[in-house]
């Protein structure tokens, strides 16, 4: 049990590869730099001092994002912009800067680490600094090895697997994340705490849209995220062609909002033409929330094809909107969205299947509208400030259970 005396009052968090500064849906910006971004500043509005660090490109610099939270870019390593292959081999001298920087700030109560890079350095500063360490994954290495067939490197399964077990505490997104990390790392159930995400209900919520198209038969997808093959969008443009080619009486369109990340693999814009789909699909950048929002409500169904997907805040955040989701029954989105209650899940990547699925709410207005009803009612009771008191509740526990440790002199 965590001892209420112990609230930690400054809290570091470490996302050394991609800041809460950058727009989500571009790069390496997705759903972690939502999350680290609206905890930071749920918890500084509950009275805790939050710390972010990143690692800069060229220069120190510090912003502040709200009162009570402020981020560091802080330089390490050769100068420019690195991929996390590169920042893997640079982890001691992020660490090392961080502690440089820091050593001129208030002590910290606890260190919270987002991806593993990030846990790694964590670790080495928890040590020096003599405090609990709490590591969040969000992706895993030996999850989208199995989910999505991809390779990922023997230095992050090695990484994952140190964090396990030298973490003070894990937290996961859902129960299901909690199983992986139990059944596939060996971590313990008693060091493992469950931390939902939260959605912006100030700026995600029912609204009319007035550019809604409507007609017989007409269905508007909406994808919003990063344009790589782990995210899916290929799944729904070939979905598309199949309906465009076996349901010629519906009128399906997708709208695709995001940059390419990752991967050069995926030629989004080449396979819409192969498919022959390209009065179908309409591409839009990345936008600010409030923008994307309004997109969220002028759609009549959110696609998250995902091939793994810890949680999937986007699809959180289109139902808090009033649209139902249609997605892949992986990772976090059964626990994300209410099967035949506030969305569709689909088993599997085939995209006949999800044409199957896309015809069916084409056709069906009425069960369109019943799921979105029940989709923002659900969504409505997981704000932030929910996810900031059980984080608070992990630190805690953190602070209570961590045995005093001697601070490294090379540290301060």
């Amino acid at each position: 049990m965590s001892d209420p005396t112990l609230r930690p009052r400054r809290i570091a968090m470490i996302s050394l590869h991609t800041s809460p500064l950058e727009q989500p849906g571009s790069g390496d910006a997705g759903g972690m730099n939502v999350y680290i971004r609206h905890l930071a500043l749920a918890l500084a509005a509950d009275g805790t001092q939050v710390d972010v660090y990143v690692r800069a490109a060229e220069m120190d610099r510090a912003t502040e994002m709200a009162p009570g939270v402020i981020c560091h870019e802080v330089q390490a390593g050769p100068v420019g912009q690195l991929s996390k292959d590169e920042l893997a081999e640079h982890l001691g001298q992020s660490a090392a800067a961080i502690a440089a920087y820091a050593s001129h700030l208030a002590p910290y109560d606890v260190i919270h680490s987002h991806y593993w890079l990030s846990g790694l350095v964590g670790l080495e500063l928890s040590r020096g600094w003599g405090i609990p360490l709490v590591h969040t994954m969000h992706t895993m290495g030996k999850v989208k090895k199995i989910s999505a067939q991809s390779e990922e490197s023997a230095a992050r399964i090695r990484g994952e697997m140190l964090l396990c077990t030298d973490a003070d505490r894990l937290t996961a997104n859902t129960p299901a994340e909690a199983d992986e990390l139990i059944h596939l790392y060996g971590a313990d159930p008693q060091r493992l705490d469950i931390v939902e995400p939260g959605v912006d209900l100030t700026t995600f919520h029912p609204g009319v849209c007035e550019r809604r198209e409507s007609g017989p038969n007409a269905l508007r997808v909406l994808f919003a995220g990063r344009i790589q093959k782990l995210k899916g969008p290929q799944i729904l443009v070939r979905a598309l062609g199949v309906l465009a080619r076996e349901r010629p009486d519906l009128d399906v369109k997708l709208s695709v909002i995001g940059a390419r990340s990752g991967s050069k693999e995926l030629n989004l814009q080449k396979l819409v033409e192969a498919e022959e789909v390209e009065h179908l699909v309409r591409f839009s950048l990345p936008m600010p929330a409030e923008h994307l929002a309004k997109a969220f409500r002028c759609a009549d169904v959110v696609a998250v094809p995902s091939y793994s997907e810890s949680f999937g805040l986007v699809a959180l955040e289109a139902q808090a909107c009033g649209t139902p989701v249609l997605a892949r029954r992986v990772g976090g989105l059964p626990h994300a969205v209410r099967d035949g209650e506030t969305g569709i899940l689909v088993d599997g990547p085939d995209p006949a299947t999800w044409a199957v699925a896309l015809a069916k709410l084409a056709v069906d207005e009425p069960l369109r509208t019943e799921l979105g009803t029940s989709a923002a009612a659900f969504a409505s009771d997981h704000g932030w400030e929910k996810t900031a008191a059980a984080a608070l509740d992990s630190y805690s526990r953190a602070m209570s259970e961590t045995a005093t440790r001697p601070t490294d002199p090379a540290s301060k």
